[in-house]
Formats: C-alpha cells, structure tokens, sequence
C-alpha cells in the first residue's frame, strides 16, 4: 500500500529532515484503522488541522508523525486507539475534544473510558471532557459540590446520572430535585393547576434527564412511590434530608436566604449537587445566592466548587460559539466601563 502522506506541513514551512523530532504508533488492528481515520480519512485531516506544523504518514497499521509536535501527535493517536478498543466510536466532535486534552498534557482515555452509570437499554453516560471528569469525580469525593459552567456543560444530566446511580447502588435511599422558580417572577400566578403544576415547567430538564436514565416508565414508578421526589425549592424549608441524594438546578436564581436555607436542610449520609450558570441570574434585583458563595464557602472541608467552561460544551458546536461570543462581549462592556470609571470627570 502506498503511504498516505499529509501535505499540511507547508503552512508553517516545515519539512521533514535530519534533526526533525519523529515519533511513531501502531495500530494494533486493522478494524481499528477505518475508526481511527475516519470516512474518506475526515478525522486524519482534523489531526492534521490542529497540528499543521507536523507531517503525518500512514502506511498499512503504522502512523508516521514528522515535526516540533511529533511525540504529542502520536500520543494523540494512541489515546485514540484506547478509546475505540473500549468499544466506543470516534466522530468529529470526541476527536476535537481530545486534541484539547493531548494540548493540555492529559489523558483523553482516561477521561473518556470513564462510566458514570449504565442507563437504560444499555446506554452508558461518560464524560466527554476533562472539567466533566472532574466534576464527576468531585461529587464522588465530596458532601456538596458546586458545578458552574454555562449552559450546554451538562451539569445537570452527570448529577442525575450520579444520582441514580447512588440510588441503584443503595448508598442512598432516595433522590430530591428541585429548583428555584425564580425565573417564572409574576408570572406564575397566570399558569393553570396548583403550585406544582405550575412550576412543573421549570423542572421539566430534571425529569427529561431522569426519563433517559431510567426509561419513562421506571422513571415514573420511582416517582410515584417518592423514591424521587421533585420539587420546588419553596418545598425544602423545614425540612432535614437524610440518606438523600439532592440535587439543586439553576443555582443561580436562589437568593443569599435561600442558598443557605437549602444548604443547611442536608442530614446524615446525604450527598449534594447545586449547579449554575452565573451569567443567567433572573433573579430580582440580581442578588444571587450562588455569586460569591466560594469566598464564604471554598474553606470548608467536604465541599468542592468545579467551573466548568466552553470548553466543556458538549451540545451542538454552535453553543460553544454562542457562548464564547457572549464571553467576548461582555469582557468588552467590562472593559469600557472600567475604562469610564478610571477617567477623570473633567476629561470626559
């Protein structure tokens, strides 16, 4: 077979030669190659994309890389291969994800072979990304963990999938989700039904999550005997959650009163997640109980604070984009209006 030879390494005028560093992998199976390459090699050419200083060869099971990157490039490749002999498919966006993680000197297989729980018909959730494992493996290690992160970060998904996999596993005794229905403001009074209908609504992504995990009909079961309970916030004053595994979503829309009326509703052999995106506070007047919570909390043993960024958007890539340009954005505002404040009166 002839090699396959990239020609990318012409945009920064490197060629391959004496002194060049090589590095090589060898894919130890030939079904793994069409996986690894991807149809009509559209993987091998994002590779070669995100590295287009190196020159990438591949003859028969050898990859070949040539350049400044070679080791990290051919580390790439054998993350790769670890992550399609665990059974799992490559597409666009996992190998993207894993450039990121090879860039940052960590390991993709780690991350990505990692099971949170089985869910049904087999289906296994696994974090996509390097914050997702750390925010997963915080929860297992810790009393209450804060996940922070933009929309699209799957904050709320991994904690359920925790959830019910603490359930299943009998370390807890039962699962409570709830949220703030802040953002519904006057309006709440204009829906139909009683107080939980009307905030059912906001509390519609906790049972999609739930419905996916279980099947709508185990879901339900669970649901009717008060194995899971879900409720708004406004139901958790009073109250002491033991043996729970609880979960606060949109964090961000709890007052300073609430934040701490909730905290202090977990009793023995609970476990916590509260997840929030602080860039969406709908709160009145904008005081959050969730902004500023790590200076009072961060100390404190037992709890951990995981932000979570674009990076770990695993919605469609338009999201990531959207997030980022509203990250711009806002950084520009902050920029001029501390340009504002720092000119004097008399020079404006």
């Amino acid at each position: 077979m002839a090699p396959r030879v990239s020609t990318t390494e012409s945009g920064s005028g490197v060629r391959p030669g004496a002194g060049m560093a090589r590095a090589e992998t060898m894919v130890p199976h030939n079904h793994l190659m069409a996986g690894l390459l991807g149809q009509r090699d559209e993987l091998l050419r994002l590779v070669e994309d995100a590295f287009y200083a190196n020159r990438i060869i591949v003859q028969g099971n050898r990859i070949t890389v040539e350049g400044p990157e070679a080791e990290r490039v051919a580390r790439l490749f054998d993350e790769l291969v670890l992550v399609l002999q665990s059974g799992q498919g490559l597409d666009a966006a996992k190998v993207a994800r894993t450039i990121d993680m090879v860039r940052e000197d960590l390991r993709p297989s780690e991350v990505l072979n990692a099971e949170v729980v089985r869910g049904a018909r087999g289906h296994t959730v696994r974090p996509n990304t390097a914050g997702q494992k750390r925010y997963t493996d915080a929860i297992g290690a810790n009393t209450i963990t804060f996940g922070i992160g933009p929309a699209g970060t799957g904050k709320s998904y991994l904690a359920v999938a925790l959830a019910v996999q603490a359930l299943q596993s009998r370390q807890v005794t039962r699962i409570i989700l709830t949220r703030p229905a802040v953002e519904a403001g006057e309006r709440l009074g204009f829906l139909p039904g009683d107080l939980m209908a009307k905030v059912d609504p906001y509390l519609r992504p906790l049972y999609d999550a739930l419905y996916d995990l279980l099947e709508p009909e185990g879901a339900q079961r669970l649901l009717d005997r008060g194995t899971i309970e879900v409720a708004p916030l406004a139901f958790m004053r009073g109250r002491t959650l033991n043996s729970s595994f609880i979960i606060l979503d949109e964090a961000q829309n709890t007052t300073p009163e609430q934040m701490k009326m909730f905290l202090t509703r977990i009793g023995f052999g609970s476990k916590c997640v509260v997840t929030g995106d602080v860039t969406q506070v709908d709160v009145a007047g904008g005081r959050s109980g969730l902004v500023g919570l790590e200076e009072v909390l961060g100390a404190v043993e037992g709890i951990s604070f995981v932000r979570l960024t674009r990076r770990d958007v695993v919605r469609h890539k338009i999201v990531a984009d959207i997030v980022e340009a509203y990250e711009v954005a806002e950084g520009e505002v902050a920029d001029s209006r501390r340009g504002a404040e720092s000119t004097p009166p008399d020079a404006r």
